[in-house]
């Protein structure tokens, strides 16, 4: 299992168990937001996922 957070250069999200959750929740830091007509995530230029593996 992982757990996933956008980072942008001056904040960093939580980690959240699954990726859709991580992607509603990213524009609270702005590192994007997700499109509502198609439904993809648009990460804002310099926004990184980090992911971690967890037990």
């Amino acid at each position: 299992m992982f757990n996933y957070r956008f980072v942008t250069p001056h904040r960093a999200g939580k980690w959240y168990s699954d990726l859709h959750t991580a992607q509603q929740q990213a524009c609270a830091i702005g590192a994007g937001f997700l499109d509502p007509k198609s439904g993809f995530f648009v990460a804002y230029r310099g926004t990184l996922l980090e992911t971690i593996k967890r037990d």
